[in-house]
């Protein structure tokens, strides 16, 4: 093995932006396939706070992108939705590769004891027969009851959905004010020829190595979370891949992997755009909060489901970010009833100036993102800073 390639934190921190999609000023005409195809998947969540993850996400890309627009590729078919380290909604074309995702959790779902029951295969039995015959299904057109009132006590109807859409005999068809609608894989999966495992392994791998630009074996594994470390590792040791050390935020450095262009990616690189950026926490730029820190020294935590008392900032924190780096955090709230946007907290970054003109982008992006969620107006409930 040569010398290994030195990357300055700098050019570490810019890379990883426009790994990101994040580089460019968030205008322009909108190509929503071709930013999720960039990103490999999107990240769906439940909670809208301001808007649902998903819509943040894309937004931050390009700010033509409207709420819900991504449910019509959905139901287009033009991506897919499964589990990658969480619900995501994935470009069709990672799909000939995914079957190895289907049968892992399906595997794992199958090993609990409810699983292999006779009431776990009566349930499954049931609803395949039932959407078989009556068409696509949301989890509302079944009544079982939780055996238990634990907080995440699941009915056994939600336990037998859940088992088939892991294993991929199910399959999100589309959605209804955010409801699942389930029908049979093979009436949502398009047909396509077997791929040999050993090559899906390598097309996943490839393409999650091409998505991070440089990564550990750890994280090319977790990038789709649907291998082994010891599958990732041993892709990593065999492929064309090469290695480099990185300077960190705190002036230390740790060695890594990068893609085979990264001399191009380098040579190539933009300088990213000024403008103020509201990112939301499920961003896959802030995903792996160990990078984050690694890179640009920022140390975020989702802690929506912290207690109040033990946060350190609040319940639904966006971080900001400026140029290449993040200048602070703030939390929002919307009101859709009232059309407001409230400002509940605001925490600028230690040893980053807050002048008049960054207030004004913060002010000038909060603008942006109310009008995206349908608020006319924000207000601040904390002192600006």
């Amino acid at each position: 093995m040569g010398a290994r390639l030195k990357l300055s934190n700098r050019q570490a921190r810019r890379l990883w932006l426009w790994t990101n999609a994040l580089s460019d000023t968030p205008t322009g005409p909108l190509d929503l396939d071709a930013i999720i195809w960039r990103l490999g998947f999107v990240q769906i969540d439940t909670i809208r706070n301001v808007t649902r993850a998903h819509n943040h996400i894309l937004w931050s890309r390009n700010q033509n992108v409207r709420e819900g627009m991504i449910w019509d590729r959905l139901a287009k078919r033009d991506v897919f939705e499964h589990f990658t380290h969480d619900a995501s909604l994935i470009d069709r074309r990672v799909l000939p590769y995914w079957r190895r995702q289907f049968d892992r959790l399906g595997a794992l779902s199958s090993r609990h004891a409810w699983y292999q029951s006779g009431l776990g295969q009566a349930q499954i039995a049931e609803i395949r027969r039932r959407i078989t015959d009556e068409g696509a299904l949301s989890t509302h057109a079944f009544d079982t009851k939780a055996e238990s009132r634990e907080m995440w006590a699941r009915p056994p109807h939600k336990k037998a959905l859940d088992q088939m859409w892991y294993a991929g005999e199910l399959a999100t068809c589309h959605r209804e004010n955010f409801v699942k609608f389930y029908d049979l894989g093979e009436r949502v999966f398009p047909a396509h020829n077997p791929v040999e495992d050993a090559k899906a392994v390598d097309w996943l791998c490839s393409a999650a190595i091409d998505r991070l630009s440089i990564g550990t074996t750890g994280e090319v594994g977790r990038f789709w979370d649907a291998m082994s470390a010891r599958e990732a590792k041993h892709w990593c040791d065999t492929a064309d891949l090469v290695p480099v050390e990185v300077e960190t935020a705190y002036k230390g450095c740790f060695t890594a992997l990068a893609h085979p262009d990264i001399e191009t990616r380098l040579a190539t690189l933009p300088t990213p755009t000024s403008r103020l950026r509201i990112l939301n926490p499920f961003d896959p730029a802030i995903r792996d909060r160990a990078r984050l820190e690694r890179l640009f020294g920022f140390d975020y935590r989702n802690e929506m489901f912290v207690p109040k008392p033990k946060r350190r900032w609040g319940y639904y924190v966006y971080p900001l970010l400026e140029g290449d780096r993040f200048v602070g955090r703030i939390e929002l709230k919307a009101d859709r009833k009232a059309g407001v946007l409230s400002v509940v907290g605001f925490w600028p970054e230690p040893k980053v100036h807050w002048p008049t003109a960054r207030h004004a982008k913060l002010g000038a992006e909060l603008q942006r993102f109310a009008r995206f969620a349908g608020l006319k107006q924000v207000v601040w409930h904390t002192t600006p800073g």
